[in-house]
C-alpha cells in the first residue's frame, strides 16, 4: 500500500471515528427539543421528564472509564463496533417506546452504548497517527466535530420532531450507527493495550 493510500485511509478512519463521537454527543441534546412532545405521548409527569436527558448523560459518564479499560483489554474496534450496535440497538428500542420506563431505560442503554463508543474511537485516533504534528491535527478535528455535535442536536431534533415526530430523534440514530460499525470493519485496525 503507498504512502498517499495509507493517509488517506487514515483521514477516512479519523472520519468516521469523528462522526460517531459526533452523534454520540449530538444524542445528549437532541431529545432536549423533543421533550413536551415525548411528555405527552407516553403520559410522563413533568418531574420525570429530565430523566429522558439524565438517563443518558449518567450513564454515558458513569461507564466511560470502563468503556475505555474494556478496550484496551478486548480491542479498541471491536469495542467501538459493539458499542455502536448496542447504541443503534437502544435507540431504535427509545423510538419505540410505549411507556416512561421503556423509555428511559433505553435511554440507559444508550448511554452505556455511548460509553463504550467514545473512549475506544479516542483510544484508535491516538494510536493511529504519529505523535506530535500529525495527531495533533487529527485530535482537533475529532475535538472539533465532536464538539459541534451538542449545538447540532438541538437543531436536529427541532425539524425532526416538528416534521416527523419526537420518535425520530432516536430512530436516526439507528442507519447511523450501523453504517458506521460496517465501515469500522473496512477501515479501523483493531489494536490492544493490555498493559
Amino acid at each position: 500500500m503507498s504512502s498517499d493510500s495509507t493517509q488517506r485511509s487514515k483521514w477516512l478512519a479519523l472520519a468516521l471515528l469523528a462522526s460517531a463521537q459526533f452523534i454520540i454527543v449530538l444524542d445528549a441534546s437532541i431529545v432536549n427539543v423533543a421533550l413536551p412532545s415525548i411528555g405527552k405521548a407516553l403520559d410522563f409527569s413533568q418531574d420525570d421528564l429530565s430523566w429522558v436527558v439524565n438517563a443518558y448523560t449518567l450513564v454515558f459518564g458513569g461507564f466511560l472509564l470502563l468503556g475505555g479499560r474494556l478496550a484496551d483489554l478486548i480491542g479498541r474496534r471491536r469495542m467501538f463496533i459493539a458499542g455502536l450496535i448496542l447504541f443503534a440497538g437502544a435507540s431504535l428500542a427509545g423510538g419505540l417506546a410505549q411507556s416512561s420506563l421503556w423509555l428511559i431505560i433505553a435511554r440507559a442503554v444508550q448511554g452505556l452504548g455511548g460509553a463504550l463508543v467514545s473512549p475506544a474511537a479516542l483510544s484508535i485516533v491516538t494510536t493511529m497517527f504519529r505523535e506530535g504534528a500529525e495527531r495533533n491535527k487529527a485530535l482537533g478535528v475529532w475535538g472539533a466535530v465532536a464538539g459541534s455535535g451538542g449545538a447540532a442536536g438541538v437543531l436536529a431534533g427541532g425539524m425532526l420532531t416538528e416534521w416527523a415526530g419526537w420518535e425520530w430523534v432516536l430512530f436516526v440514530n439507528v442507519p447511523i450507527g450501523l453504517a458506521a460499525a460496517f465501515l469500522a470493519t473496512r477501515l479501523l485496525i483493531d489494536s490492544r493495550d493490555e498493559a
